[in-house]
């Protein structure tokens, strides 16, 4: 039969040991099969598959058709600022806490992989954010994010002050522990924990959600996904402030500066094994009731 995906490449947990034998049963599964399998370097170091293929994160991206990333929500993150760079499908393995992003179990992975590898999926495009820290009118430092971006200080519990601007009008001015600006697919992560909606991930969106508002009025604010956000830091912030990229990447931000924020031109493309509902992701993650009769 032939498959869907020929060259394939794997992304791990770097000295995780159950990460590391998923890892090597999904090389033997693969390869069996008569596929090419390429190891990401930063994990290819702890296995001992000494005949292994290995390219970096990077060309993983420019020569493989699908990677499977096996670890947590946090790996998945990691990997996907990188591969949404290329036309890559990308399929996650859980070996991680709450795995939202992570479809397949490590325990039973082998049916689920062949539908896939048969062609039986469900492919979603994930928006990415665009940030870029602009001072005094030029770019000192940009990233991208999957989940979040976040303006905060880098003190806890320190009140910053700056202005929001939408596709350049105005919208707010707020003095808060900071704002988060979330995708769809962040609207579970960090976004849920600060009071912020649910999104579907087929919405092409963002929400801006205030994290501890100096007022009882303000509240999350849902956003087109083409929008262009911007946050003028005020110039009396006596903290440094910073943008966290999915709790990951730290962005340094003086007052004065500006940031930009806006939808990455490149979408993540995430596949799913057959029988996926993000319903059911959400009731099982959360605990959410199931039907009553």
């Amino acid at each position: 039969m032939t498959s869907a995906f020929q060259t394939i490449g794997l992304i791990g947990k770097p000295n995780h040991e159950g990460a590391n034998q998923t890892l090597v049963a999904l090389s033997r599964f693969l390869e069996a099969r008569g596929l090419t399998v390429y190891l990401e370097q930063k994990v290819a170091r702890t296995l001992e598959l000494t005949e292994a293929k290995v390219l970096d994160l990077v060309d993983i991206g420019k020569r493989c058709d699908l990677a499977i990333v096996v670890g947590g929500d946090g790996n998945m993150l990691g990997a996907a600022r990188v591969l949404a760079r290329s036309d890559i499908a990308v399929l996650g393995v859980n070996r991680g806490n709450l795995g939202f992003l992570t479809d397949l179990s490590p325990e039973g992975f082998e049916q689920p992989l062949s539908e896939v590898l048969a062609g039986n999926f469900k492919t979603e495009l994930r928006n990415l954010l665009e940030i870029s820290v602009h001072r005094h009118g030029n770019i000192k430092s940009s990233n991208s994010a999957v989940n979040e971006a976040v303006l905060h200080a880098d003190k806890v519990a320190h009140m910053i002050e700056f202005e929001a601007y939408i596709n350049d009008e105005f919208v707010f001015s707020q003095r808060s522990d900071g704002l988060i600006i979330s995708t769809p697919t962040g609207s579970t992560a960090y976004s849920l924990s600060g009071g912020g909606p649910i999104l579907t991930p087929d919405l092409d969106a963002m929400t801006l959600v205030p994290m501890f508002p100096h007022t009882l009025s303000s509240r999350p604010l849902v956003v087109a996904g083409n929008s262009e956000i911007q946050l003028k830091v005020a110039d009396t912030n006596d903290a440094h402030l910073q943008i966290s990229c999915d709790s990951h990447v730290i962005l340094a931000v003086m007052p004065g500066d500006d940031i930009f924020i806006r939808k990455h031109p490149r979408p993540l493309r995430l596949i799913h094994p057959p029988g996926y509902s993000y319903y059911h992701v959400l009731r099982n993650k959360l605990g959410w009731g199931s039907r009553l009769y």
